[in-house]
């Protein structure tokens, strides 16, 4: 099976071009600034907003699966435009595609959690784009493709959530971790491990694959601070609703259908941060 994965050397990209690897794969992978550092990958120059650049790509590789961890945040050009535009690709040309998408395609609004059968309703950019994004996956590929909903990513000591809470502990960076802002983290070895489970079966449709326990981002800083053996009274709260910033404020994903499914266990995480803090790179 050969695979092409979009963002291979983002958080979550590395983590899957890793376990390909160890797993006796020899993934190609895509990058945008700069290569990925694991020798293992084929590495091939990709931007989501050039068409040509993408048949290029695909072309060269020639998979028969390509999982999309790409992270274009709120550009509009590649977080929606360019997964549109993978999509289209990918059904022309009959290949299986895995699309990640975000928790951020819900408005936090509707006082429950939710499961794989809720539509869209997002409140910011990012979450637009990445709703239009999946929303042309399904409709385009409705016999070959998964769309992974996640949320909160984290791992061991090197994503964004927790570099940010050292750097709030430390008072190297302003800011504060928000008390009303809740989501359901989940690490990016499971993860990771869920994707592959998903891109290796014939499984098609909506996927949630996030961890059972739902934490504010706060309560979030504060399991990571003592792993890390920070002081967690050394990091500034605030509501997010107090800030106007735009956004669903309670967004708890519901994986317990997907997770039926799989082998790979989900982690909460009080239980994935509860051992000894990890080696930052």
């Amino acid at each position: 099976m050969t695979v092409l994965i979009i963002g291979g050397n983002g958080f979550l990209g590395a983590e899957l071009v890793r376990q390909a690897v160890s797993a006796g794969l020899h993934p190609a992978a895509t990058f945008h600034s700069r290569p990925g550092d694991h020798d293992g990958a084929t590495w091939h120059h990709l931007d989501l907003r050039d068409p040509a650049r993408l048949e290029e790509a695909l072309d060269t590789v020639a998979p028969a699966v390509v999982i999309n961890a790409t992270s274009g945040g709120a550009d509009w050009a590649v977080t929606a435009e360019g997964g549109i535009r993978l999509a289209q690709a990918a059904a022309g040309r009959g290949i299986r595609l895995v699309h990640v998408s975000s928790d951020a395609v819900f408005s936090g609004t509707g006082g429950d959690r939710y499961d794989e059968s809720c539509l869209p309703d997002p409140l910011t950019p990012y979450g637009a784009a990445k709703a239009a994004a999946e929303t042309a996956v399904r409709l385009l590929c409705p016999d070959t493709a998964a769309v992974a909903r996640t949320s909160l990513i984290i791992g061991n000591g090197r994503s964004e959530h927790e570099r940010l809470v050292h750097a709030l502990a430390d008072g190297t960076r302003q800011g504060a971790l928000f008390t009303d802002d809740i989501r359901c983290p989940v690490h990016v070895t499971d993860l990771a491990a869920a994707l592959w489970e998903i891109t290796r079966s014939d499984a098609v449709g909506v996927f949630h694959l996030a961890g059972p326990d739902a934490l504010s981002r706060y309560e979030l800083g504060e399991l990571i601070a003592r792993r890390d053996g920070l002081d967690p009274a050394r990091l500034p709260s605030a509501r997010r609703c107090d800030t106007g910033l735009p956004g669903g404020l309670d967004v708890r994903l519901d994986s317990r259908t997907t997770q039926q499914k799989l082998r790979t266990r989900l982690r909460g995480a009080r239980e994935f941060l509860s051992g000894n803090s990890p080696k930052l790179a």
